[in-house]
């Protein structure tokens, strides 16, 4: 339970006191509170306060602000008995409710479960609304009175047959190990077969499953990529209407078209892409108009034109959000034809982009920006190495442009460095696969100084078009920014704790803001401990959404900023193109209300997709990571200690990013887990193992259903 933070200056006016105590219970709807306990809370410790805290509470119950229930404890007004928000299924078995955050219960972190019976016609997955029948302390529970949305959920896992019955092994961490099937609810599927399955609930909350598709047989690397699909709910192929309409699309540029557009065909335009890249939706540019000014470009596919609002196309767009990039292929938002040909900005072929070019002193001010529908012929289609090799070597093509490019982006990346930008520096795990799609190697992926130009160029045109919006003459107009709310307090308080056990000091006070992060994070630059404190404090972070509202972003510290530069991939890219084009040529035609309750609704909904992105792109990262150790069984590896815990520690293997598991019941000696030191302690030996430590491990075992390695000491 959080304190309120305490102010500098006491607090006498019995007023602001009252105010205090009723957004304090309305963020905790579901507790009450003895006297001493919410004074306490609430940071009244003095005589001299709690007097005045008294005689404020006491003026809120005259009030009605506030209700007292028996042994004089004091709950906010309207006692809140239902909540709304969605049924899951977790690892013990349990049937547990998860309220929308809206209606969370604030400081207080409850948990709810589902009474026996209480389910209803509901199943996990669905949104309802539940009523509070009974429970104890920080456990509630509830019973569901309505089915708001039935949202099915789908599990993923290899049949398994025992005896004359059936089970699913499931793979999910968050559900239990296995599910009971019928063999009426079987279909088709074999022992052995890697299933999609529908979860069924009897009248006494008692759980089963229904088979609904075969994925194929496991431990196939095909079949595990569609296995994620599944689990995740990405559709891999369009629906017939959506690829007949991506069909129809003309990939020809009329004359017309052209005429109405700046043309730039002529002008040195590039693409930096991955090597394995098959979509290319930004380009850029760099002339040297003075030795005091420069004319850099940014130049994005013009996904928009070919893809307007309620056409299927769009709908279909919106409902993906985003492509999603596993391992060994992509899930993309737009077919084949818009994201790989026509929007593609494709080297030596006409594409239609919309341009931001920015006017930028070589001290990296923006003096001047212009936005424009354009016209390009990319000149040539880079990678990062290729890049890379022309700025160390200072030769190849197009030499001159890139050395100044980068010269550009060097210093764009100290501007934001004295702003308070944080830069994560994590390494990525890529992977080569053999002709049957099984990993063979895996390489640690580093940034490059090539990878930075692009981010930092890609930066300053989301910045540039955001505070064009927000700032610059149209900020009462409805926009959809990239927001990076503040951190939480309690988790900055436990990244202090966390990095103090390898000598660092956070000086944290209860308020941290970027510099103090920052410092941590080049104090940290070069140490073995590097990736593992980097990694740490960016899930200490809020995450990154999308919203209607402008709060800033916290990570890079700008205070306007938005998501413009990939539409093949991203659905909120192409709303700001078209709202971008809406205010730059007066056609816009919504209602600002309304259109701001669109907006709402998409940042919701692209968040959400994001979201469901990326625990899918991990864990297709662990499915192969998995596969590749289980040709390691008996191998040796070297080490870090990346993770504590009272059952044993998780080491993260150099070069190939693999964590796994060294069981408590693996070690030499009775381990003892000291929690606030991140320790295990032998109680013969006394010998200690804490994070950071390294260490030589050897592979024992591998659970491919569950993606899970263990590791025994060397």
């Amino acid at each position: 339970m959080k304190k309120t933070s305490r102010k500098t200056k006491p607090r006498n006016k019995v007023g602001d006191i009252k105010g205090e105590i009723q957004n304090f219970l309305k963020r905790n709807p579901a507790y009450t509170f003895k006297k001493r306990q919410l004074a306490k809370l609430l940071g009244y410790t003095s005589e001299h306060e709690y007097a005045r805290f008294k005689q404020a509470l006491r003026q809120l119950e005259q009030e009605g602000g506030v209700q007292q229930s028996g042994r004089r404890k004091f709950g906010g007004s309207q006692k809140v008995d239902t909540f709304t928000g969605s049924l899951a299924f977790e690892r013990d078995g349990n049937l547990v409710f998860n309220p929308d955050k809206s209606e969370s219960a604030g400081d207080v972190k409850l948990k709810f479960y589902v009474s026996q019976g209480g389910t209803g016609e509901a199943s996990p997955g669905d949104k309802v609304r539940v009523k509070v029948v009974g429970g104890v302390g920080k456990a509630l529970v509830v019973k569901v009175t309505e089915v708001l949305a039935h949202e099915e959920k789908v599990v993923v896992g290899t049949i398994e047959r025992i005896g004359g019955s059936y089970k699913i092994l499931l793979r999910s961490r968050d559900l239990p190990t296995s599910i009971d099937v019928s063999r009426k609810n079987l279909g088709s599927a074999k022992e052995g077969e890697k299933v999609a399955a529908r979860l069924l609930v009897d009248a006494y909350g008692g759980f089963s499953a229904e088979v609904v598709s075969v994925l194929g047989k496991a431990g196939d690397p095909n079949v595990e990529i569609a296995s994620i699909a599944a689990q995740f709910g990405l559709r891999k192929d369009f629906p017939r209407e959506v690829a007949a309409e991506a069909h129809d699309v003309s990939d020809k540029i009329s004359r017309e078209e052209i005429g109405r557009r700046l043309d730039l065909r002529k002008e040195i335009i590039f693409t930096i892409d991955p090597e394995d890249a098959r979509d290319f939706d930004d380009a850029v540019s760099l002339k040297k108009v003075s030795d005091e000014l420069y004319e850099l470009g940014v130049h994005i596919a013009d996904v928009s034109h070919y893809v307007t609002p309620g056409s299927q196309l769009d709908s279909e767009a919106y409902k993906r959000g985003t492509s999603v990039y596993l391992t060994n292929g992509v899930i993309p938002m737009l077919p084949h034809k818009l994201s790989n040909e026509i929007c593609s900005l494709n080297p030596e072929a006409d594409r239609l982009a919309y341009s931001v070019i920015m006017q930028i002193r070589p001290t990296g001010g923006v003096v001047d920006y212009r936005f424009a529908k354009s016209v390009i012929r990319s000149k040539r289609r880079f990678t990062y190495e290729q890049v890379q090799k022309i700025i160390e070597t200072g030769k190849g093509e197009l030499v001159d442009t890139i050395l100044e490019m980068n010269k550009l982006a060097r210093t764009l990346t100290k501007i934001r460095s004295r702003a308070g930008s944080i830069d994560f520096d994590l390494p990525e795990a890529k992977f080569v696969f053999d002709e049957l799609g099984r990993p063979v190697e895996i390489i640690k992926k580093m940034r490059l100084d090539s990878h930075r130009l692009v981010e930092e160029f890609m930066l300053l045109a989301n910045k540039t078009v955001a505070m064009h919006i927000g700032r610059h003459g149209v900020k009462s107009k409805p926009f959809l920014y990239r927001v990076h709310d503040v951190p939480d307090p309690d988790r900055i308080r436990e990244l202090s704790v966390f990095v103090s056990h390898f000598g660092y000091d956070l000086n944290y006070d209860g308020s941290v803001n970027q510099k103090q992060l920052q410092r941590l994070l080049q104090s940290v630059e070069g140490k073995p401990e590097e990736y593992l404190i980097n990694d740490i404090m960016l899930r200490s972070m809020a995450k990154a959404i999308y919203s209607e509202k402008n709060i800033g972003h916290y990570g890079l510290a700008f205070k306007y900023y938005t998501h413009f530069t990939s539409p093949i991939r991203r659905y909120p890219d192409l709303v700001v193109h078209r709202l971008l084009n809406a205010y730059e040529t007066g056609t816009e035609t919504s209602n600002p209300r309304d259109l701001r309750r669109t907006l709402a609704e998409i940042a919701a909904t692209s968040s959400e997709a994001e979201r469901r992105a990326v625990e899918a792109e991990r864990e297709s990262v662990k499915v192969k990571q998995t596969q590749y150790m289980m040709e390691h069984v008996g191998d040796e590896f070297e080490g870090t200690v990346s993770g504590i815990t009272s059952f044993g520690m998780f080491v993260e293997v150099d070069d190939v990013l693999v964590e796994g598991l060294v069981h408590v019941r693996e070690m030499d000696d009775y381990y003892e887990f000291f929690q606030g030191k991140f320790q295990l302690r032998g109680r013969r030996s006394g010998k200690v193992f804490q994070l950071g430590d390294r260490v030589r491990v050897k592979v024992v075992r591998v659970n491919m259903e569950r993606h899970e390695i263990d590791f025994v000491m060397v």
